[in-house]
């Protein structure tokens, strides 16, 4: 997964708005999100998850 995902760091919470919101192209990301932050996409229907496994690169 994480080779084929874009890194975002704490970016996340913006560029998953903006791709629900179609001002962003569509495309699998990750980074980070505090907890109350990933539940406010969950309750506006933008779908996110945990990651199953720690991160071994961060990059941009």
């Amino acid at each position: 997964m994480e080779q084929a995902s874009d890194y975002v760091g704490a970016g996340f919470v913006k560029e998953a708005r903006r791709m629900h919101l179609g001002e962003a192209p569509e495309r699998p990301i990750w980074g980070e999100a505090k907890p109350e932050e990933a539940k406010a996409l969950i309750d506006d229907g933008i779908p996110v998850a945990p990651l199953p496994f720690l991160p071994t690169r961060k990059s941009n």
